[in-house]
């Protein structure tokens, strides 16, 4: 064997070296550009308002202060309005986890007619923007009278979710049919089955879903804008705009620490539950068709 034969080995790990520490570094310079902004908005919460006028770039609070939260959490009524997002996401999320188990299962196991073509038309409505329909909703719900109510944020959210539904349809087809079989050889009919054999295994996709529905509830914003008029019923980020004109001039300081208590139960959420959902997507992946 050649010198030169020796030495292309190493030459090709070397070149697979560099192409992987370029990666790093690019991801590296990706997660700082996107951290960098909840950083800000966490020290800048710290700072006093003197700091803020005299030196607002400055990086580092002095002194570092709590009154921002205290006054943020005392301006405005911080503790109804989480108590309404929070049982708003609850029963939103208990809503989906049943419904979309119970769709996901007969899209993805109970033939009938029509139902390819049914699943393709529910589907499709996740690609309309919500800003298309929030008028003609708008109307259905005054018609209905849940006009400044959260029943307008809640019923529909729970009864009707395409993602929730195609993701559940997944997760579904990835369980073996052997399964079904081996249960209607002994006796078990459909409601059987779905309660004692499918629902248990759909549990990690359920607990994935049930955190992504969770963040999307505590986040909307839009819909809590066009339908709540009561402060006593506004949830966090409705909240968290009203903040914003209660001062005749901008205090930062209290604007960012409102946002960190408005942003970091939710952030806690993600980070404890990132791990199920990217592992859930990864294996709702593997039956489809």
């Amino acid at each position: 064997m050649t010198a030169a034969e020796l030495r292309t080995p190493r030459t090709g790990r070397g070149a697979a070296r560099a192409r992987k520490a370029v990666l790093h570094l690019v991801l590296l310079a990706g997660g700082i550009a996107m951290v960098f902004p909840f950083l800000w908005m966490l020290i800048t919460s710290f700072k006093s308002l003197p700091q803020l006028l005299n030196d607002p770039l400055s990086f580092w609070p002095q002194p570092f202060t709590l009154q921002n939260y205290v006054d943020a959490w005392n301006d405005v009524p911080f503790g109804t309005a989480y108590w309404n997002t929070i049982y708003i996401a609850v029963l939103v999320v208990a809503g989906t986890l049943v419904t979309a188990a119970m769709a996901g299962y007969a899209f993805a196991r109970i033939p009938f007619r029509g139902s390819r073509v049914l699943f393709v038309v529910f589907l499709a409505t996740q690609m309309i923007p919500m800003q298309v329909t929030l008028i003609p909703f708008y109307f259905l719900m005054a018609k209905l009278g849940w006009v400044d109510s959260h029943l307008a944020l809640i019923v529909p959210a729970a009864l009707a979710n395409p993602f929730a539904v195609f993701l559940m349809r997944q997760f579904v087809l990835s369980l073996p049919k052997e399964l079904e079989e081996a249960a209607i050889v002994d006796g078990a009919g459909r409601w059987r089955i779905f309660w004692s054999i499918i629902l248990p295994n759909l549990r990690p996709g359920l607990g994935a879903l049930a955190i992504i529905v969770a963040l999307s509830t505590w986040n909307n914003f839009l819909l809590p804008l066009v339908i709540l008029n009561t402060q006593d019923l506004f949830t966090v980020p409705l909240l968290l705009q009203s903040f914003r004109g209660q001062f005749g001039s901008v205090n930062y300081g209290l604007i960012m620490a409102a946002s960190a208590i408005a942003t970091i139960p939710m952030l806690i959420a993600f980070v404890i539950g990132q791990r199920r959902i990217l592992n859930s997507m990864a294996a709702s992946g593997l039956g489809g068709r």
